[in-house]
């Protein structure tokens, strides 16, 4: 039994030996789609010229209108003018329900209560620390969907832009729970 054991393994070494070999071939010897540019593709720098462009050039301009993944179309310009146009025509395109105003809340405790307080009222860590002051309190602002949804766009004073870190959708979100906490404070 002890030479069978022995003979197995003797055998399974010389398979593994002979199997790592530098005899197989590296590179296939058959190809199935023959030479056509969908198996070899056509490397073309990204700067330099391609004759199946117009042009000439591999770098081609975005098509007119086209608007970036996850951007969004914002008509109001970054002035006076356009926080008055806010004010005046922007108005949320959907309405503050319970899952709205919870969405907003968890958001608005990551992005603004360190300087607006967890009530709106302007105190939050970092004012109470004084590391910025003169955060207003919703109350004494005359604010409501628009020229929210303008600051978080724009910023405003010391406040900077939030547009990038906020998704559409939570601006809106945000901008409900504001107007609720607004609401709270003026009881």
């Amino acid at each position: 039994m002890k030479n069978i054991f022995n003979l197995a393994l003797t055998g399974l070494m010389i398979l593994l030996l002979v199997s790592c070999g530098d005899e197989r071939p590296t590179e296939r010897n058959v190809q199935f789609m023959g030479d056509t540019d969908m198996y070899n593709a056509v490397p073309y720098e990204t700067y330099g010229e391609n004759p199946y462009f117009s042009n000439g050039i591999n770098a081609q301009l975005p098509v007119e209108g086209t608007i970036a993944r996850g951007a969004t179309v914002y008509e109001y310009p970054d002035s006076e003018v356009g926080y008055q146009m806010a004010k005046d025509s922007l108005r949320a395109p959907y309405g503050a329900d319970e899952a709205v105003l919870a969405k907003g809340k968890v958001t608005y405790q990551i992005y603004c209560t360190a300087c607006h307080g967890d009530k709106g009222d302007g105190m939050g860590t970092l004012v109470k620390n004084e590391k910025f002051l003169g955060v207003p309190n919703y109350k004494d602002r005359d604010i409501n969907q628009g020229t929210i949804y303008h600051v978080i766009m724009y910023g405003r004073n010391l406040m900077g832009s939030h547009s990038g870190q906020l998704t559409e959708a939570e601006r809106w979100n945000v901008i409900h729970y504001v107007e609720q906490l607004r609401a709270d404070l003026l009881k």
